[in-house]
């Protein structure tokens, strides 16, 4: 399989990127990073500065179609830069739109609000996106993770780091069953 990461050029929450990139890695999978600009992406660790990460392609030049999957890693700056961004929007919005599998942790879900997909969807998120994804039509939940296959696609949603053991695990599972009915 082919998963598309999607971050912003810098407020990426590096664990939310490095953990399961290793677990798509780890399971013989490959991972893309996607960001909005070429060079690199800047990660942090909460407010301060941590690791620099080499940006595999340009969210512009890129398809849904070319990928198994999305992982939108969070931080508070990443996917708020995100949903400012059209074609990164338009990018997301196309795997709901093309039925592919997407997860989502901690803030990341504020791009999945402004691609207009959550509504009528149960997930979860940090806490603070409560009342965003319920004025969006969302169902929020508190779980350690959400997979919600009540729309055209598979939602793998977590709320923090936490909960990232379980959030891999999942995406895994749920990528790998989506890819095999695809392909079957």
């Amino acid at each position: 399989m082919r998963i598309a990461f999607l971050t912003a050029p810098e407020g990426v929450e590096q664990v939310e990127l490095t953990e399961p990139w290793k677990a798509v890695t780890d399971a013989g999978h490959e991972p893309v990073l996607v960001s909005t600009d070429s060079g690199e992406v800047q990660g942090f660790h909460h407010l301060d500065k941590a690791d620099t990460f080499p940006v595999d392609q340009v969210v512009g030049e890129v398809s849904a179609a070319d990928f198994d999957g999305l992982v939108l890693p969070g931080g508070v700056a990443n996917p708020d830069y995100l949903r400012t961004d059209e074609k990164a929007v338009a990018f997301v919005a196309a795997f709901f739109e093309q039925g592919r599998p997407v997860a989502a942790i901690c803030h990341a879900p504020w791009t999945l609000i402004e691609a207009d997909v959550v509504r009528d969807r149960t997930l979860t998120s940090w806490p603070s996106l409560r009342t965003d994804l319920r004025n969006a039509g969302a169902e929020w939940v508190d779980e350690q993770v959400k997979v919600c296959d009540g729309g055209a696609n598979k939602l793998v949603t977590s709320r923090k780091p936490d909960d990232l053991k379980a959030f891999c695990d999942t995406l895994l599972q749920v990528f790998t069953e989506e890819s095999s009915r695809r392909d079957g």
